[in-house]
């Protein structure tokens, strides 16, 4: 069996004033593949009192995301084996923490539901449903596939600094998804929400989401092609008039 170190971070605003790193020495077992496994085992073996979110443990729910060894990841499709000793836990950055390695998301999904993520169609309703070609469907491809877990956007320094005001990687990612799905009819209304200096125009393309996303997706296609849509629906309207 290999020992590892894991340094935890810890704060219990109840009990402490400010927060500090924990020290846990243990030993792994053969069932012990990927990284949530050892936590869940640090929690029930050694303190109980460790705080985290884990749910699905397939990395489809998302709440398992952390900071591991200085980057964001899902710790339950994480593998021991790629981690280097010792192992450091900290919450999420740019949230802020509620207890242990919990953060509190709520300016993340407030910011997430000012793009209404969700179809918008002033058309009639049809009978049976809104149809799609086959190449209208793959528009959507690496798109819709977003768990929501705030690894891209807790990892973007626009996000640190502008967190009420910038959507955040996670956020413009979908609003790209309902932008260009061709059942969506407020087209123009969504790009015109997005052309602002803050809701958008923030994003600096540093890439830090592009590196941290679980389920290899580009957020920062995304934005760009938001940004191209907005110049290019800039200059239709200008010689229509």
């Amino acid at each position: 069996m290999k020992k590892k170190i894991f340094k935890i971070y810890r704060y219990n605003p109840e009990k402490n004033k400010y927060p500090y790193m924990e020290t846990f020495s243990i030993n792994f077992k053969k069932t012990d593949k990927m990284l949530l496994d050892v936590m869940i085992r640090i929690k029930s073996e050694i303190d109980n009192s460790i705080t985290f979110r884990k749910s699905c443990r397939e990395g489809i729910c998302g709440s398992d995301a952390i900071n591991i060894n200085g980057k964001n990841g899902l710790a339950c499709i994480t593998n021991l084996k790629k981690l280097k000793n010792p192992i450091i836990l900290k919450p999420l950055p740019g949230l802020p923490v509620i207890k242990d390695l919990v953060v509190d998301m709520k300016i993340f999904f407030k910011q997430y539901y000012l793009i209404k993520p969700y179809l918008i169609n002033k058309n009639i309703l049809p009978k049976k449903e809104r149809l799609q070609s086959q190449e209208e469907r793959e528009l959507i491809n690496g798109l819709y596939e977003c768990i929501l877990c705030a690894c891209c956007t807790s990892s973007c320094p626009s996000f640190w600094w502008h967190p009420k005001k910038f959507i955040g990687p996670a956020g413009l990612l979908q609003a790209y998804r309902f932008i260009i799905d061709s059942r969506d009819t407020n087209f123009e209304e969504r790009l015109n929400f997005l052309n602002d200096k803050y809701k958008l125009l923030k994003c600096k393309t540093i890439m830090n989401c592009l590196n941290v996303c679980p389920k290899n997706l580009n957020p920062t296609k995304a934005i760009l092609k938001i940004k191209k849509l907005i110049f290019i629906n800039k200059i239709k309207t200008f010689f229509k008039k």
